[in-house]
């Protein structure tokens, strides 16, 4: 069982069979260093704990001990969250006491205290699982590190131990309806008060709205200032203060084991110690941020690629047509071997980019370039391998029928991908 801290948890995977196996015991060290570790294309599968030069043998451990809970634990689960409409709050806290919250937040803030590079690791295991829900990312990956760069001691000691915990679920209040990637065309505002903020408007789609016990609200704070961007500001708002009133859990396409939910608040009063960041800051403080949460939406589209391409390679080696199986086709071969390829290649990128990031020199066009690029990749995958998988794989209870709705909404979160065109051309096109 894993305990709550990253670095107790590694030494409990010691002796244990994995997939590293025979693998690992060929990368014997030479000469007193690590031999190269494979690529994931030179795996036995796509998803075989033990490649990848980016992470440790440690690391390996913790991922055996993290993929052993999720398949065993959360992905039962799944369906009936699906048919609730959201995770239980018990999921929460048993995730916050097996130490997969705030996994890259500081301990010294009240965060696990590990490296980016451990979070992607549970990200990854989630999608390998088949295991949407609880919105695990929203909460540690995007949410917490808002409190961590930008919070005072006194939020970051009231808020991330119990975020940490699974006892305070957050959420990021920026959509609108009429502002989507356009963060600039908010209409929720904040007035001044005497010392407090009154604050009115309205949120959609908002992962982890309905469950929610913090929001990180986006608030128009400065309506005459010369650039939108220069007026905007972020609050931190408890659910239950009052005027903050959710909406109905949303009916999505995918994703349905994710409360979504629409937020209003109406002339909700918080004191000035909500504020988080500076008056005014608050757009660049998302900017900041964003190159994150975009990589994790790849981090998390490319391991969805990963899984569903061995869960479909599974299915056609053992389907039966004309007397053999599908994967004796050379048709379906090719088309495994263009996947395959595709992946590997992607794999590689999204590695880069996470090596970037944990140096701290992860810029938004890269980040913008992965996002988009594992993104539509994810949607064709999911597209071919359901094809692949024939009349069964229009069947909701298949893991890639689900797959196939998940992937569609990754292409539009976090900046469509539209946008992201938008961001990566501004570099190739301007005067250098």
């Amino acid at each position: 069982m894993l305990v709550s801290k990253v670095r107790s948890v590694l030494p409990l995977a010691r002796g244990l069979t994995t997939s590293v196996g025979v693998r690992q015991r060929a990368m014997e060290e030479e000469e007193g260093g690590e031999a190269l570790r494979p690529a994931t294309a030179q795996m036995g599968t796509l998803i075989d704990v033990g490649a990848r030069n980016i992470f440790s043998a440690e690391q390996d451990q913790f991922r055996e001990q993290v993929r052993r809970w999720m398949r065993e634990r959360l992905a039962p689960l799944q369906a009936s969250f699906e048919e609730a409409g959201q995770p239980s709050k018990e999921i929460w806290r048993e995730m916050g006491a097996q130490g997969l919250l705030g996994v890259s937040t500081p301990a010294e803030v009240g965060g696990i205290g590990a490296s980016f590079l451990e979070e992607t690791i549970v990200a990854e295991e989630m999608s390998y699982a088949n295991c949407a829900s609880p919105a695990m990312a929203v909460h540690s990956t995007i949410c917490m590190p808002y409190l961590t760069h930008y919070g005072t001691v006194e939020q970051q000691e009231r808020y991330l131990p119990l975020m940490t915990a699974g006892e305070c679920v957050a959420s990021v209040g920026m959509t609108e309806p009429d502002a989507g990637s356009d963060l600039q065309g908010i209409r929720t505002n904040a007035k001044r008060d005497g010392d407090d903020w009154i604050i009115n408007g309205s949120k959609i789609y908002i992962t982890n709205g309905w469950l929610t016990d913090c929001c990180i609200l986006c608030c128009k704070t400065k309506p005459d200032a010369k650039r939108a961007a220069h007026g905007v500001s972020l609050f931190l708002v408890d659910a239950d203060t009052k005027g903050f009133n959710k909406g109905s859990k949303l009916k999505k396409l995918g994703l349905k084991g994710q409360d979504t939910a629409e937020l209003f608040f109406e002339d909700v009063r918080v004191p000035s110690s909500a504020l988080l960041g500076k008056e005014n800051g608050g757009f660049y403080q998302l900017m900041e941020q964003l190159p994150q949460e975009r990589l994790i939406i790849a981090v998390h589209s490319a391991a969805h690629c990963e899984v569903m391409f061995e869960e479909t390679r599974a299915w056609v080696k053992q389907r039966k047509a004309f007397g053999r199986t599908v994967a004796d086709l050379q048709t379906v071969q090719h088309k495994l071997a263009e996947l395959k390829t595709s992946i590997v290649v992607c794999r590689a990128f999204i590695d880069q980019c996470l090596e970037l990031h944990t140096e701290g020199k992860l810029d938004g066009e890269m980040a913008s370039m992965a996002k988009y690029w594992a993104t539509d990749l994810e949607n064709k995958v999911a597209g071919d391998c359901l094809q692949l998988h024939g009349g069964w794989g229009f069947m909701w209870e298949t893991n890639i029928a689900k797959s196939y709705a998940d992937a569609r909404v990754q292409t539009i979160y976090g900046g469509t991908n539209e946008i992201m065109k938008e961001l990566i051309a501004r570099n190739i096109v301007k005067d250098k």
